[in-house]
């Protein structure tokens, strides 16, 4: 194990789930355990459980869970070696770092450095002659020196080894240079400079530290943008360009744009709350990352095919989420020639004026006014038969509103756009939510007459072979994290017993753990088992178990997982199975199973 055993109890011990979770989950509590907002997807009824007995989070709607470990994994984007260190430094524990373990948080504190030299590189390459092409790029965007500054702008020199020279006389090597992404190998083996003659962005997470880079060309050649590839200290889909700057915002929401240039401009502008993605649509990720500093979104992407698609896909994210979102739709600039252009907000900031940007930021739509729009863009309603589609396609979108006051206001602005009685368009969406209804029902029901699937774990490699057996062994996991003392001191079960490898490790594990006096629980075994494994487990330990009857439900669950591995086998039950009788409770409950059989 990477890490002793102690010091990870130690360290859970330490790390109270409901004062970590906290940090990041505004709690409420309800009975034993405390709910909020998940923040691993988009919701606006709180299904994220967190329980201080079990030391356990569990998303009812998302199925995630696990310990305190396992949580800093997922919303700090750690592995588990540099979640632990994240938990020791706020325990104030010394971490016993082994060999592999040191080598491995070495390796990962030498790419962050790597990343931190070279935009240092490339900014002193900006203030030199080498530098200049790209200082007067910036001086014809407008962009000023503070500015520049401010975002650690720098410039890549036009030359094959540039940054690969600086970095090895600072004593890094051509392996962490490829590693990092700063450098491509060619066909030949040799190496060369991946950014060439560029605008350099360095990426900063909103831990301060510098993870990527995206560069720009000078002139109209391809690739415009290039950015660098995952490494492992890089998720482009877990990082949003300027939020280490939009986080500090004073402004009430925070603002997507497309390209780095534009946050740049904004800020530059006073709009100190713009942040965009690294090269690709908005992410599940980065709305949770969001969610820790903002609950409204505004979305600005670029006026063209292109932006109004990234709309509707951020929306669909976005759809009943906790955010408030509004969408700010660019107007097409008219040129001198008396072309109409699309603009981006770089564009717009640089005709129109920080001003008008702020009108149209304080008038910009909600985002159920703009797929209204885009829904009566597409057909000419001047005809009866375009008015009667376009009142179809927007009933069905309106149907999807959760909120019937919602559903009435837009329908009434539909029937408005298609020149209709309010009171038609009304009955159409009422009919449009009733086919939705009907559809949801037909869903369930469907879900209803196959409970065996409703069984099975989400993961299709961790499904189940015997139903029956793995849910007495879920119920003897249970018994074994509730309450240990129900227990012998010899396990009654072997792990090859069980029909679920992944619950008779989990047996093992945990048993392990009581052999050696410690208190079996999941929290402190995340580094044994990935995420979506511990996902399940916690789902299985968060569902109840009452521990009344605890010795005669343990005595039935045993029962059952021995009779079926008797028949896998083809062999008589084990002798364990007769040493049962003694869990059974002293007054008899009739051999009553317990469980969710």
């Amino acid at each position: 194990m990477a890490f002793p055993q102690g010091f990870l109890d130690e360290l859970v011990a330490r790390n109270d789930i409901v004062d970590v979770v906290s940090g990041y989950v505004q709690l409420t509590r309800k009975g034993a355990n405390l709910f909020g907002l998940c923040p691993f997807h988009s919701e606006k009824t709180g299904s994220f459980s967190v329980s201080p007995d079990k030391q356990i989070y569990y998303c009812f709607g998302c199925k995630r869970g696990g310990g305190v470990i396992n949580f800093i994994m997922e919303e700090e984007n750690l592995p588990f070696p540099d979640a632990v260190r994240f938990l020791a430094k706020r325990a104030g524990m010394e971490v016993p770092e082994e060999d592999g373990d040191r080598e491995a948080g070495r390796r990962r504190q030498r790419l962050l450095d790597l990343n931190r030299d070279a935009a240092r590189f490339y900014y002193r390459t900006l203030q030199q002659p080498e530098g200049r092409a790209v200082q007067e790029y910036l001086d014809r965007r407008k962009i000023r020196k503070a500015t520049a500054v401010n975002f650690g702008l720098g410039a890549s020199p036009d030359a094959w080894d540039a940054l690969i020279l600086a970095m090895t006389k600072q004593g890094y090597t051509k392996a962490e240079l490829l590693e990092a992404g700063l450098a491509v190998q060619n066909r030949n083996g040799g190496l060369y400079d991946k950014f060439r003659n560029r605008l350099m962005f360095p990426v900063i997470d909103v831990r301060g530290d510098v993870v990527a880079f995206g560069g720009r060309v000078l002139d109209k050649s391809e690739p415009k943008y290039m950015n660098s590839q995952e490494t492992p200290v890089y998720s482009k889909r877990r990082v949003l360009y300027g939020l280490n700057l939009a986080k500090k915002s004073k402004r009430p929401n925070i603002i997507l744009c497309e390209g780095n240039i534009d946050v740049v401009t904004l800020h530059q502008a006073g709009f100190d709350n713009a942040v965009a993605s690294m090269g690709t649509a908005l992410t599940v990720e980065q709305t949770r990352l969001l969610s820790r500093f903002t609950k409204e979104l505004v979305l600005c992407y670029d006026n063209d095919n292109a932006g109004r698609i990234a709309t509707e896909r951020a929306l669909e994210i976005l759809n009943n989420s906790e955010f408030s979102v509004k969408v700010l739709q660019l107007p097409r600039r008219r040129t001198e020639d008396g072309e109409l252009v699309k603009q981006d907000a770089d564009d717009f900031i640089k005709f129109q004026g920080k001003d008008a940007f702020e009108a149209l930021l304080t008038g910009s739509e909600n985002g159920i006014e703009f797929r209204m729009a885009q829904i009566a863009g597409k057909y000419d309603l001047s005809g009866d038969e375009a008015r009667v589609a376009y009142c179809e396609e927007v009933s069905e979108l309106l149907s999807a509103l959760a909120n019937p006051v919602e559903r009435e206001i837009y329908a009434t602005r539909a029937a408005e756009t298609a020149k209709i009685t309010p009171e038609a368009m009304k009955l159409e969406v009422q009919r449009a939510l009733r086919r939705r209804n009907s559809r949801e029902k037909r869903q369930e029901l469907r879900r209803d007459l196959n409970p065996a699937a409703q069984l099975q774990p989400k993961e299709r490699e961790l499904r189940y072979d015997n139903i029956r057996s793995a849910r007495a062994e879920e119920g003897v996991l249970r018994l074994l994290t509730q309450d240990a003392s129900l227990f012998p001191d010899a396990p009654p079960l072997t792990e090859e017993q069980f029909s679920s490898p992944l619950l008779g490790r989990a047996f093992r594990l945990l048993w392990q753990a009581k052999a050696a006096g410690r208190v079996p629980s999941l929290p402190a075994l995340g580094e044994q088992f990935s995420q979506e494994e511990m996902n399940h487990l916690t789902g299985i330990c968060q569902q109840p178990e009452s521990l009344k009857n605890g010795r005669q439900a343990l005595a039935d669950y045993i029962r059952i997982v021995q009779a079926e591995a008797a028949k896998r086998s083809g062999g008589a039950v084990d002798p364990l199975l007769a040493a049962t009788e003694k869990y059974k409770d002293k007054k008899g409950t009739g051999g009553k199973q317990h469980g969710n059989e």
